[in-house]
């Protein structure tokens, strides 16, 4: 709680931590834990008094507070520690039994499947640490770690320290201590472990900074020696250097962490983790198969954003989880500076715009939605809110921040933060403090509005016609504000510093941008001046270039202009913002979601960006699936699966474009039997499409296909895992399995994630994700299970895994019967039935069913959107 957690800070400061793990029998499956010691110094401002540490285990052995033994059955209270009458100065020592974990909290404990080689690593954000080592697990309690690790010799061990000796023990040569340098202080979240015969490659990266200082780093790549052969070193290494060479340049704070390591680890949780000197990745950054430009850019996305973190939330970490968005949001924003700045990709906020920013718009439309300055009570609170608020929203709103008070000053008041707090912990105030000194500008207003309070701005044009037909131009032009918080209900219109563009068409038919105009918008209208009384042009943008955070709304002669030719849009930005503005009119139930897959089916040919052609595609499988009413469903997948069949062929061998196409067939064949005899003879090598690589991922994504149809048998799946022995070939396998439709596949799929314990993470997701892969009529019998097994699920799971079994399987996927309205629908009332009965619940677990019925709420709106009468003619050009 925070309250406790405020208590215990005010009580005692920690001065440092030795850390021993004795990990050496990890590859014995029936030993469950490993032995685990702290000893801790801390001082204490009220000697006598009493605090508590956290530890989660099989059991604690012993506890000395300053030389004196503590009964355990007395001090012991489930995950807390009782320390009473403490010193001025004190020591505590525990041992205990830590447990390994298959949910990747805590010590995660992985066997791979292609060669049985077991490999441990440490995940802990929010509060996890206490599952490896007794701690006082809080973010403002720093101080300095030194860990030693008992494992088997021939293993690759590595923590946020410098190993500074390894020895081979005299009892057992086949085990070794690994003994690392001390760290400087830090967080308990961010400190890490990482043990197994992992796959380690070597560089370093020296630079002489502006004011003559000299680093000399060293860097390490892990990953599982079954991955080896995929793992691109040499381009990751060279982005790691580019980066270091940006940020310390950018930041003037010379990177504080020794060396920097980067691991790639299976069955991880997150995409990436900020431990300082050893970066954690999710391994399916390890390109197996196939992967686009996109997919690469993501992952040097991701890359530079956990750098960015060894300033922001590292070196200065927030004082507690309210201010998450201080490292999350920054670091969001910082990995896609850093990709457009010290990388060759161009698209770096094109992609933002068209992918990051929609996780956002999604997230603040829910009635969960939260100000990126968030109250957080507790840990589960804590684990909820790493969302779209937090990450995306912040990144948009300093984006937004950085064109108000410009890019130097922001980055003056950055380097200022930087020095005055390094290695500390702190709040809002002292960020805005920081900036508020470099801009000469009161920063209070500003994050009153943009920080504090909740919801998306929609910005609309209001275009008044002229009193004539033949001057050209219209009398008024307007940009219109609407923005409530749904939190509290209130209006809230918030300050927006945005261009217009104007866009007409050129002699070559390419619609481009002809002028644009910079303004403040502040209220519920701001005037255009500059725009009245001229001629209009084909397509007015509102907030082109992407400064700011709102839904855009076009006006009706420019959204005529845009579904009739927003392939001619030069510029990748302003497509960008189109794109997003058809699908927030799709999503919203504005238009009918069959239009918006029109537009992809016209337009997506000519889209260049690989990144908003992946994300446009997913688009309309979900307008298709989720969004289109049902009586015309069949006849709009049909096309659309049409339409990307005639893609597949025509794209350009071994391109990017044509991968996207065959994933989006693959998708849409889950749902229509078209194409499996196509997928079956790529399967199997009858049929081919030049260039397309029929590699182990895009294999299982046809299987998936066809086992969903009843066209795969247990048997041919099988093969097909002989085949592909690695993590994620088992996990297409599970979910090819559970997606057979087949009542009993779909009782022993239910069985399997809901009553059983021995699906780790990454196989639990994937038989979940097979078991929704069905008719509306096969999941039936299953709705009012889900709702009775809750309370459960949530007592006896972990967050994590109960997060995703409660998620996953909710009743999503339902049709709005016609004549009905959605509200009506049978399983949002049963939804309304248990919130109603079970006000007790935990809020984590509330609010993921809020959010899961918000979601189909919004499908099943859309579904009943009708086109209006009143649709407006393009310009001519």
């Amino acid at each position: 709680m925070r309250s406790e957690a405020a208590n215990r800070s005010a009580l005692i400061s920690t001065a440092s931590y030795d850390v021993s793990l004795d990990v050496r029998q990890a590859a014995d499956p029936d030993v469950a834990g490993y032995t685990s010691r702290s000893v801790i110094t801390f001082t204490a401002s009220e000697p006598g008094g009493s605090t508590f540490l956290d530890f989660i285990g099989a059991g604690v052995h012993s506890v000395f507070l300053n030389g004196r033994s503590l009964p355990v059955g007395d001090v012991v209270d489930g995950s807390r520690i009782r320390l009473d009458n403490l010193l001025a100065e004190n020591q505590v020592t525990v041992t205990g039994t830590a447990l390994y974990s298959r949910s990747g909290e805590g010590m995660h404990r992985f066997v791979d499947p292609a060669d049985g080689k077991t490999y441990l690593y440490t995940q802990y954000e929010p509060a996890d640490a206490r599952r490896v080592f007794a701690n006082f697990e809080q973010p403002d309690l720093k101080a300095t770690y030194t860990f030693h690790v008992m494992a088997p010799a021939q293993w690759e061990v590595a923590s946020n320290g410098a190993e500074v000796k390894r020895t081979l023990l005299t009892s057992d040569p086949a085990t070794a201590c690994w003994d690392f340098a001390t760290t400087l202080p830090m967080s308990t979240y961010i400190t890490a472990i990482l043990a197994g015969p992992y796959f380690k490659a070597v560089d370093r990266w020296e630079s002489t900074l502006d004011d003559g200082t000299h680093l000399d780093v060293p860097l390490a790549l892990y990953c599982r020696a079954s991955m080896a052969e995929s793992f691109d070193t040499e381009h990751l290494f060279g982005l790691t250097k580019k980066g270091l060479d940006f940020f310390n340049r950018l930041f003037d704070f010379p990177y504080p962490w020794g060396k920097y390591d980067q691991a790639f680890v299976p069955e991880y949780n997150l995409g990436a983790m900020e431990n300082p000197g050893l970066v954690t990745f999710t391994e399916s950054y390890v390109f197996t198969s196939r992967a686009t430009d996109a997919q690469y850019q993501g992952r040097a996305n991701t890359l530079m954003h956990e750098m960015a973190h060894m300033w922001f939330g590292d070196l200065v970490t927030m004082q507690w989880w309210d201010d998450l968005w201080l490292k999350e949001s920054f670091a969001d924003y910082m990995g896609t500076l850093g990709v457009d700045r010290a990388t060759d990709w161009d698209t770096a906020w094109v992609n933002f715009a068209n992918k990051r920013k929609a996780w956002a718009y999604v997230q603040d439309q829910l009635p969960t939605t939260h100000p990126i300055v968030a109250d957080i009570p507790d840990l589960e609170a804590a684990k909820q809110n790493f969302d779209g608020i937090t990450y995306a929203k912040g990144a948009s709103v300093l984006k937004q921040l950085v064109a108000y008070v410009g890019f130097d000053a922001f980055i003056a008041g950055s380097r200022a933060y930087f020095r005055k707090h390094a290695y500390g912990n702190t709040s809002l105030g002292d960020l805005l403090e920081a900036l508020g000194k470099a801009s000469g500008r009161d920063l209070a207003g500003w994050a009153r509005h943009w920080l504090q309070t909740s919801g998306i701005s929609t910005l609309s044009l209001d275009i008044i016609p002229g009193a004539t037909d033949d001057d050209g131009g219209p009398a008024e032009v307007a940009i219109v504000q609407e923005a409530t918080d749904p939190v509290t209900g209130r209006e809230e219109l918030r300050p927006h510093r945005l261009r217009v563009g104007s866009y007409d068409f050129d002699e070559s038919g390419a619609l481009v941008r002809t002028g644009s105009i910079e303004t403040d918008v502040a209220g519920a209208r701001t005037e255009l001046p500059q725009l009245a009384g001229r001629q209009r042009p084909a397509l007015l943008l509102v907030n082109d270039d992407d400064l700011t955070y709102a839904k855009v709304r076009l006006d009706p002669v420019s959204e005529a202009t845009v579904r009739a030719s927003l392939d001619r849009i030069d510029d990748p930005m302003a497509r960008a913002l189109c794109w997003t503005a058809l699908w927030n009119s799709a999503r919203d139930g504005e238009t009918p979601a069959a239009l918006y897959v029109d537009a992809v089916a016209a337009f997506a040919r000519a889209e260049t960006g690989i990144g908003v052609l992946l994300n446009i595609l997913d688009n309309a499988v979900t307008a298709v699936e989720r969004y289109t009413a049902v009586a015309s469903r069949t006849a709009v997948r049909a096309s659309f699966l049409a339409t990307a069949a005639a893609e597949l062929d025509r794209a350009r061998p071994g391109s990017d474009q044509q991968l996207a196409w065959a994933r989006t067939i693959g998708t849409l064949s889950r749902h229509d039997a078209t194409l499996l005899p196509r997928l079956r003879g790529l399967l199997e090598g009858k049929d081919a499409v030049e260039g397309l690589a029929v590699d182990p991922q895009l294999r299982w994504h046809f299987w998936h296909a066809l086992a969903a149809h009843g066209q795969a048998s247990a048997a041919e799946l099988d093969a097909e895992l002989k085949q592909d022995t690695t993590a994620s070939g088992r996990a297409g396998h599970a979910t090819a399995m559970a997606s057979r439709p087949d009542p009993e596949v779909k009782a022993a799929a239910w069985n399997a994630a809901l009553e059983g314990n021995e699906l780790s993470n990454q196989l639990l997701s994937a038989t979940i994700t097979g078991f929704a892969t069905a008719r509306t009529e096969l999941l039936e019998p299953y709705v009012e299970p889900y709702f009775e097994s809750l309370r459960k699920t949530w007592n006896t799971r972990s967050i994590e895994i109960a997060s995703r079994i409660v998620r996953g399987l909710y009743p999503a996927a339902q049709d709005l019967p016609e004549g009905t309205r959605p509200e009506e629908h049978p399983v949002l009332r049963r939804t309304d039935d248990w919130l109603a009965a079970n006000p007790d619940a935990p809020h984590a677990l509330r609010r993921i069913i809020v959010e899961q019925r918000s979601h189909l709420l919004r499908a099943l709106c859309a579904q009943a959107a009708v086109v209006s009468s009143a649709t407006p003619t393009a310009p001519a050009h």
